[in-house]
């Protein structure tokens, strides 16, 4: 279903925006998040807002954005412990003393990691890597740095294949991930896909120095 939002090839404005300007709209928009004072809840409401609108534009799904937002975790954990280990001022809370200073530092800590990883997740599901990517390059970023991201995306996919073949194989013998006595032949499996890789990664970095390909920071 299109909208006024969409193009002609059902793709939405921030799909077709440029790669580049996404990726400076991020950064100024995490900066601005991170320098506003904790006690604005009214600036809070209005990045969200803005933020779940450019979520609704782009047309992610709620699954997706629920998956890709489990990076944030362990700044949960965080702020759920900062409350008991704060000093400071406490409050009550039922049979819990928790410290004022803590609860405003957790407040801070989860909403401003929130919104920014919300905003990466505008980035990532509108951007191709690969142009995120080159965005990164044409941004000056150093080019050794952007040239491992490139190989990263590109064998990524590749070791992703692997495994998943590697999965189909053993299913294909019957093995079925079953309790501990299961682990022995996953570790195994894990084992042999670093030796592939490591392999693979052999081969593309002679195929490359054949090649003329001049290692940097190399005399």
């Amino acid at each position: 279903m299109t909208t006024v939002w969409a193009g002609p090839d059902g793709r939405s404005l921030l799909h077709r925006a440029s790669a580049r300007a996404k990726v400076v709209a991020l950064v100024a928009f995490a900066a601005v998040v991170v320098a506003t004072p904790r006690e604005w809840f009214i600036a809070f409401a209005i990045y969200g807002a803005g933020v779940i609108s450019l979520l609704v534009i782009a047309r992610v799904p709620p699954g997706t954005v629920v998956r890709r937002m489990l990076i944030e975790v362990p700044f949960v954990i965080f702020a759920l412990v900062l409350p008991f280990v704060a000093t400071g001022p406490s409050v009550q809370i039922g049979p819990l003393s928790l410290s004022v200073a803590g609860l405003w530092g957790a407040w801070g800590l989860l909403v401003k990691a929130a919104l920014v990883i919300l905003a990466v997740v505008v980035l990532v599901s509108t951007t191709d890597p690969r142009r995120i990517v080159l965005a990164l390059g044409s941004l000056r970023l150093p080019h050794q740095l952007t040239s491992i991201m490139g190989f990263m995306l590109r064998y990524l996919d590749l070791i992703v294949g692997e495994t998943a073949r590697m999965r189909t194989a053993r299913e294909s013998r019957g093995f079925t991930a079953r309790g501990p006595r299961s682990w022995r032949v996953l570790a195994q499996g894990v084992g042999v896909l670093f030796v592939r890789s490591h392999a693979r990664g052999e081969r593309v970095h002679l195929a490359m120095l054949s090649r003329g390909f001049e290692e940097p920071g190399r005399p």
